[in-house]
């Protein structure tokens, strides 16, 4: 058998290929509104529908405890090519804004297959320093979301095509890679048939519960923030009359939370996972707040340099709660608990990326994104309630 190390290296890049998938439609946002004469309002729309698309798909992996009964491996494989075959799907000229958001949803769906599942084969193998190992899957996440804009930034003489081609031939191979070099992991404990009532019994746990409503109060923030990134950096471009490259900056701001994640990993197993994971989730509430006020400077360098630093704590306890979610859950339903915590979460996201797009087309204030600050706050308190998930 490979080493761990080795292990994780594949992992995490399986998890990156794939994951860019995730944003793919975000990064050529404008060439899509344009080509299929698509509403301004269309980010929402398209985000949400590849969020409500990986709810419904970790609502069925979750019931049919789909990843503590087959090979976790072989689940990601057909995830990730379903998943890319529906993202190219945005390819076809004959699109409107309904299909758009059903091969989003669809891409969705099937990337349930593949980040809560990357989550469970790393849970698989590595039982002592989850955190650490945690921390490297979740930056691969994160660099994934942030690649479509990476390549949007860069891609100034090709078509916005080649963006999606290129995140749909990278799942594939993501998928490939992990099917045939990562094995079942020795922590594997298989359960043997479906448990309809496991959705309900992984909440008995109050250790379990503190660390998901943690987390829970982490995702009401992470994806608006994310999806608002370009929005935020073009709101700034037109108040002060500044030249902003906005998809390389885009990319920047959300890819530097890899580095946090691997970061705060590491930070974890000195200070513990729950401590590390609140002083980030206290920090990133602080930024929702301070946020409006950053809009204000004229030094366009400080308002970069704040979202940069909200980049890196927006995500950084995000493997921190993986972490927890997985050591306080029943083994035989290690995958079903981590997938039923994310589609809860990103049931989150939904409703906080609506609101805020409400906000945006009703309230022209930048102080709209004081509103994120509800998740930190909501998760601090659920964290301090529980002093059994430092571990």
């Amino acid at each position: 058998m490979k080493s761990k190390k080795k292990i994780l290296v594949i992992i995490v890049l399986a998890q990156f290929c794939c994951t860019t998938l995730w944003f793919a439609s975000n990064g050529v946002l404008e060439e899509l509104i344009t080509n299929f004469n698509l509403n301004t309002n269309t980010l929402g729309n398209l985000t949400s529908a590849v969020q409500f698309g990986f709810i419904s798909g970790t609502l069925v992996f979750a019931l049919l405890t789909i990843t503590d009964r087959f090979s976790p491996s072989k689940v990601f494989l057909m995830s990730a090519i379903l998943g890319a075959i529906f993202n190219g799907s945005m390819l076809w000229p004959g699109n409107t804004l309904l299909t758009l958001i059903a091969f989003r949803f669809l891409t969705g769906f099937f990337l349930a297959g593949i980040y809560p599942v990357g989550m469970k084969i790393a849970a698989d193998y590595f039982d002592k320093g989850l955190g650490k190992s945690l921390g490297f899957l979740v930056g691969a996440l994160v660099l994934g979301t942030a690649f479509p804009h990476l390549l949007k930034g860069i891609t100034t003489y090709f078509s916005w095509q080649s963006v999606i081609i290129t995140t749909s031939v990278l799942a594939i191979l993501g998928g490939i890679l992990l099917a045939i070099l990562v094995p079942n992991g020795p922590f594997r404990k298989k359960s043997q048939q479906p448990d309809l009532g496991a959705f309900f019994k992984v909440f008995q746990n109050p250790n379990f519960r503190a660390a998901a409503l943690g987390y829970f109060g982490h995702m009401w923030e992470l994806y608006v923030f994310w999806a608002f990134v370009p929005i935020m950096l073009g709101t700034y471009q037109s108040l002060n009359q500044s030249s902003l490259n906005i998809p390389l900056l885009s990319f920047g701001i959300i890819a530097i939370g890899g580095i946090a994640c691997v970061l705060s990993g590491h930070i974890s197993q000195k200070i513990g996972v729950k401590k590390t994971a609140s002083t980030a989730l206290f920090l990133s509430g602080c930024c929702c707040l301070a946020a409006p006020l950053f809009f204000t400077l004229t030094t366009t360098s400080l308002f970069v340099g704040f979202l940069f630093f909200w980049g890196m704590v927006v995500i950084a306890d995000s493997p921190l709660f993986s972490t927890l979610v997985a050591q306080n859950a029943t083994p035989e339903l290690k995958g079903t608990a981590l997938t039923i915590v994310n589609c809860i979460g990103f049931t989150i996201t939904i409703i906080s990326i609506q609101l805020m797009v409400y906000l945006q087309l009703n309230y022209a204030s930048n102080w709209i994104y004081t509103s994120l600050a509800v998740g930190p706050i909501f998760g601090l308190i659920a964290l301090t309630s529980s002093k059994k998930t430092n571990r």
